[in-house]
């Protein structure tokens, strides 16, 4: 059974059939989801779904570099309070983005901090996105690296350098179907035989990403937690492993990082 650890579930195009998605999800052999928070409406309504669905749903609390500029005091105080709940495994979905910009980079940079200070204090897993930003990225995280428990670069789309640059800092890497992508993806079908087994792990950050190699193509061209089992099975072609084995890894792996009970069958 497979663990997809970054899922945008409080996506409004969720909204409408909530409970097909989870089901779909389901029969493909997803088990498990990771409800990421991104932002401080959207880390509450995470939670809300994990509390909703137990044992199936897990969620994180953080904010996006995209809305750093909205981070103030209670934001902060919010995401304390919210990750000691048990369902919120881990602070982020936080880091930096040079790519959008849509939040100056001094503002990104102290929101990363806080936040990275926010996981260092409470002893949770990091959550992390990075495009565009890696110097100054690795150097804050290097920072806090010692003071966290883990720490996954989610959604990774990097060069070899930033891979080996965050696997030489103990980081677990999220791989998504950016790598299912022939315009921008096809350097990852190299690169991903170069994370160890207990440091990859798998992702569809949905409702984005859509696998480019799903056949046939969704009219909608929405992403779900169902395309999870696509992305595993190209991912392991490109390691040449078996798919059992592939999955196998990357749930046990998950399993490890989130503090999860390992699944029987």
């Amino acid at each position: 059974m497979l663990l997809d650890i970054g899922a945008n579930l409080t996506h409004e195009s969720f909204a409408h059939d909530f409970d097909a998605v989870l089901a779909r999800a389901q029969s493909h052999g997803v088990a498990r989801m990771v409800v990421t928070g991104a932002s401080r409406d959207g880390s509450r309504d995470a939670l809300a779904l994990a509390q909703a669905h137990p044992g199936v749903l897990y969620a994180t609390a953080g904010v996006h570099p995209h809305h750093a500029v909205d981070y103030d005091e209670a934001t902060d105080a919010l995401l304390r309070e919210l990750a000691t709940h048990p369902q919120v495994r881990a602070v982020g979905e936080t880091g930096l983005d040079y790519h959008r910009n849509y939040s100056p980079h001094d503002v990104q940079r102290e929101v990363f901090e806080r936040q990275l200070r926010i996981a260092a204090e409470l002893g949770k897993p990091l959550f992390l996105h990075q495009r565009d930003a890696h110097g100054d990225f690795i150097a804050l995280l290097r920072r806090y690296r010692d003071k966290v428990p883990a720490a996954v670069v989610h959604c990774f789309t990097d060069t070899a350098e930033a891979l080996r640059g965050y696997l030489a800092l103990d980081c677990h890497i999220g791989i998504t179907g950016w790598i299912c992508d022939e315009r921008r993806g096809t350097h990852l079908r190299e690169l991903v035989k170069e994370i160890p087994a207990n440091r990859l792990m798998i992702e569809t950050d949905a409702p984005y990403l859509l696998p480019r190699t799903v056949r046939p193509l969704p009219a909608h061209r929405r992403n779900e937690p169902m395309y999870l089992r696509h992305i595993a099975e190209e991912i392991a072609r490109d390691r040449g492993e078996p798919f059992e084995v592939l999955a196998a890894h990357t749930t046990a792996t998950a399993e490890a990082f989130f503090g999860l009970a390992a699944t029987t069958g």
